[in-house]
């Protein structure tokens, strides 16, 4: 019981907040009453689900013509005073159908060549709070539109039906009111998570009902500006992945501008491209795992853009990190699984992991960071935390940013600890903003929820 108390005393200590400046006004459309529905069985796990488990829509837009899926799980500790997490994803049109097996309650088991299974994931973050796992924007996952015009959306506009997603949900679910709140996400999310969470605080502040009891926000390996692509080949050099030579060339060539490559420099296109075939072979996302396409005894075969089923064995296990992902089409393309999610019939297509260039989706954010500075000038807590092995969204690009807002700094750098062995390093600022990182890790795989929650 010490222990469950001490979890959730770090949980709100380290959790985040984020503010958000919108010149627009928000408009809430007519009231349309939600349909949530307890799930209680899920194929691939044998027998009731031992947690509470809920799904449904929520519309939003003009006239509804949106409607956002989500997952609710609640905490199997204390669900009416543990706190409550909006969780995103990136891409943007990566949806969160994994997400509850990623950092929920399940985990997938070791294939057999037959229908995925799950099992119980014994180091859930559901532990310690519960979770509003949300497809956005428009056109991810399971969330679609009624209408063609409904299905184009851009950053502004999908913070804004997170929003108006969140009072809606509220007022179907008031019983989680007094819940403190945060919001969190990883990846794209870390544009759109600032947006959501200043319209929260400029919705309390201008009384609007019902009061979100926002406290902070978490953000994952998170895109923040523009920039933040010129740090991979900083990286890649401490890390070993280019040499010394390359590295020279291209600061001396590219001019620091690694990413925006002018045609008529062939050299600095040179440097670049070579550069690209030094990690043609690595996992981008995490330099230390296997790429799928090279993984013994024999390569891996691509049907389209899945791979069929039996590649995916190994040794009677899955090869590559990447492998759930892809059985995640066989599992969420199931009929009995739609229907024990509750998803509506002929609202979606065929599943995908993410939507990619499909989605109709404008990215008009570049800079979330003044977004940063005006949440930490209201007194919101952010926790800002980065694998430091993922070389998309390197560490290294997240500490500059965080940098730049020049907050003194009130706990320096140190190791924080899990099970006796040090599993990363933080620092804490006078802005209620702490940065982690994960050893050996990219975002999604080390992080504890047991140490942040």
């Amino acid at each position: 019981m010490a222990k469950r108390k001490k979890s959730i005393v770090l949980c709100c200590n380290l959790f985040s907040v984020l503010l958000l400046l919108l010149a627009e006004v928000i408009h809430f459309p007519e009231h349309a009453e939600a349909a949530g529905f307890p799930v209680k069985f899920l194929p691939g796990f044998q027998g009731p689900l031992p947690f509470e488990l809920e799904t449904g829509y929520i519309g939003v837009g003009d006239s509804d013509d949106v409607q956002l899926f989500y997952y609710l799980v609640k905490s199997e500790s204390n669900p009416k005073s543990d706190p409550l997490i909006l969780w995103l994803t990136g891409g943007p049109g990566c949806p969160i159908t994994f997400e509850p097996v990623e950092y929920g309650d399940f985990k997938p088991a070791e294939y057999n060549g037959s229908f995925p299974s799950l099992v119980l994931n014994p180091h859930t973050w559901t532990k310690v709070a519960s979770f509003i796992f949300l497809d956005l924007p428009v056109g991810t996952g399971f969330s679609y539109a009624r209408t063609s015009a409904a299905r184009q959306s851009d950053d502004l506009q999908a913070s804004d039906h997170a929003y108006q997603f969140l009072h809606k949900w509220f007022n179907d679910h008031p019983e989680f009111l007094r819940n403190p709140f945060y919001v969190a996400g990883d990846s794209y999310a870390g544009i759109g998570i600032p947006i959501i969470s200043q319209l929260i605080a400029n919705g309390n502040e201008k009384g609007l009902e019902p009061f979100i009891d926002l406290k902070g926000y978490l953000l994952g390996n998170p895109s923040t500006f523009r920039g933040e692509f010129n740090y991979r080949i900083p990286y890649a050099h401490g890390v070993g992945l280019i040499s010394d030579e390359l590295f020279e060339s291209l600061k001396r060539n590219c001019k620091g501008e690694y990413f925006d490559i002018h045609p008529s420099n062939t050299q600095c296109l040179n440097d670049r491209q070579t550069y690209d075939q030094m990690l043609d072979g690595i996992t981008n996302a995490h330099i230390l795992e296997p790429k799928c396409e090279f993984a013994s005894p024999r390569p891996q075969k691509w049907i389209g853009q899945r791979r069929s089923l039996d590649e995916m064995l190994y040794l009677g296990r899955l090869r590559c990190r990447f492998d759930w992902e892809k059985l995640s089409y066989h599992w969420a393309d199931d009929d009995k699984v739609r229907e024990a999610l509750h998803v509506r019939r002929g609202s979606t297509g065929k599943w995908k992991r993410c939507a990619g260039d499909a989605l109709p989706f404008q990215k008009i954010v570049e800079n979330s960071i003044p977004y940063h500075a005006n949440l930490s000038v209201k007194g919101y807590r952010s926790l800002i935390y980065s694998g430091d092995h993922d070389t998309m969204i390197p560490y290294i690009s997240t500490e500059a940013w965080i940098r730049s807002l020049n907050y003194s700094i009130i706990d320096d750098w140190r190791p924080w600890i899990v099970d006796g062995q040090v599993a990363g390093y933080t620092k804490t600022y006078a802005n209620q903003m702490t940065f982690a990182t994960l050893k050996e890790s990219n975002y999604e795989l080390l992080f504890s929820p047991l140490l942040f929650l």
